[in-house]
């Protein structure tokens, strides 16, 4: 299975590019690269800037088609992907969970998309997507439906449910983001 990082976001709300934002003294990028690479056999950045990433040991690719959002996002990484799968994660989740993510590795049979579903919704960009999934999105974003759920039906899917997250994150904080500076400054003033 290949690791994708979406990091393409026009980051309105926090003002500046949130892969680089701090998070127990380290970037969110570098947290996440590192978890990757001792994952996953391939690594993949989608952003609109590269240049910002050369430091990485990833494989570094831009939109196929630019301004579709996180599906154009996840539909690059598919593209790229040298494996049947691939694992997709924004680039601003600091407890993405090593133990979850080889849980859902391990689910993939028989599956095209695999998903979290915590009671407040389903995590699209904490999700494992297969190749075969290439050709409905293309199709959706071509038409410009943007939505990450349209992709769904038609699809065989498995929905992880909350009692099994709850087993791997009792704290519930695997799916946090930290999409403003408020919630970053939450993030630090939290004792996990």
């Amino acid at each position: 299975m290949t690791g994708v990082i979406l990091s393409g976001g026009r980051n309105r709300r926090m003002g500046e590019n949130k892969a680089f934002l701090r998070v127990e003294g380290e970037r969110l990028i570098d947290r996440t690269v590192r978890l990757f690479r001792a994952v996953f056999r391939q690594v993949i950045i989608v952003t609109a800037s590269p240049l910002d990433y050369l430091d990485q040991e990833a494989t570094i690719v831009t939109d196929i088609l630019p301004e579709k959002g996180a599906l154009g996002g996840i539909y690059t990484g598919l593209f790229f992907a040298l494996d049947e799968y691939v694992f997709v994660a924004a680039c601003d989740m600091p407890f993405l969970n090593r133990a979850f993510l080889e849980h859902m590795i391990r689910q993939t049979a028989g599956y095209d998309i695999i998903v979290p579903a915590p009671p407040d919704g389903l995590q699209p960009l904490h999700a494992v997507y297969a190749r075969r999934c290439l050709p409905v999105i293309r199709s959706l974003l071509d038409r410009n439906r943007l939505k990450i759920k349209e992709l769904y039906p038609g699809h065989r899917l498995l929905k992880i449910p909350p009692e099994v997250l709850r087993s791997f994150d009792p704290e519930g904080r695997m799916f946090l983001n930290v999409n403003t500076p408020e919630d970053l400054r939450n993030l630090h003033m939290v004792p996990w």
